[in-house]
């Protein structure tokens, strides 16, 4: 598509007397005379296109920036563990700052259980639209390696050639970013049972190893985003989801031969 619009664009920049015909990159149908009104078309495509990308990358991001929050809500209890833990473990314990440590347990308890109740709410809301974009990704990206390998092979077209490269590109990167989002939420609701298990909690009373016990009890069931009950977010499900696709290229690829 840029590649002819450039040819247009030089031919009325050097006064060159050729006619050349014009042709959409993108297969669609339009009930009108496509050479005719090629630049009005050209303008309608480029238009959705962007605002498509706008609002993926917008959408995108809002969701990250959820989850992200999630993350900062799971640092937060981990850090209220500790300092309850060294709060008590420190000289000239009052019992005003007794007090604050039990609150400061209790607060970790409370941020901790509506972390992962928030987590599983949002994952539960866009379970289809995960379970879409998970076999759209991996399709997409078997069809384009295929295609760039036929492009290479046969017919060695530079326009296609990078447009399929782009694609590829943008479903490697929205495949890790989104793994490594799980990644993070995990690595983060993990930190907290490591903190309850570096701090003393053993000398404190025993009111408080009986909310320490709640968080220990807690990290012996592993947390992630699951999307469909098949996938858990994470750069594990990244690797298994591009060996998916190269699984897949090979096969489209044997059936060809």
């Amino acid at each position: 598509m840029s590649t002819s619009l450039w040819l247009e664009f030089s031919d009325i920049v050097l006064s060159t007397n050729i006619s050349r015909s014009h042709h959409l990159q993108i297969s669609t149908e339009y009930f009108i005379d496509q050479q005719r009104y090629f630049y009005l078309l050209f303008f309608h495509i480029n238009a959705i296109f962007t605002i498509g990308c706008v609002v993926i990358c917008g959408t995108g991001s809002l969701l990250i920036a959820y989850l992200q929050h999630v993350c900062g809500m799971f640092k937060i209890a981990s850090y209220r563990i500790k300092r309850a833990i060294h709060t008590y473990t420190s000289k000239n314990l009052s019992t005003q700052k007794e007090i604050l440590v039990y609150k400061d347990l209790i607060r970790a308890v409370d941020i901790h259980r509506n972390s992962i109740t928030i987590s599983n709410y949002f994952i539960s809301r866009f379970q289809i639209l995960f379970m879409s974009l998970i076999v759209t990704g991996v399709l997409t990206l078997s069809l384009n390696i295929f295609r760039i390998f036929q492009i290479v092979s046969f017919e060695y077209n530079t326009e296609e050639f990078v447009i399929c490269f782009i694609i590829i590109s943008i479903c490697f990167l929205y495949m890790f970013v989104s793994n490594l989002v799980g990644q993070q939420i995990i690595d983060h609701n993990n930190y907290i049972f490591v903190t309850a298990y570096e701090v003393q909690w053993y000398v404190t009373p025993l009111p408080i190893q009986r909310l320490i016990l709640i968080i220990l009890q807690r990290g012996m069931k592993s947390f992630g985003l699951k999307v469909g009950g098949l996938f858990v977010a994470s750069l594990e499900c990244f690797t298994t989801l591009i060996n998916a696709s190269i699984s897949y290229f090979t096969i489209i690829y044997s059936t060809r031969l």
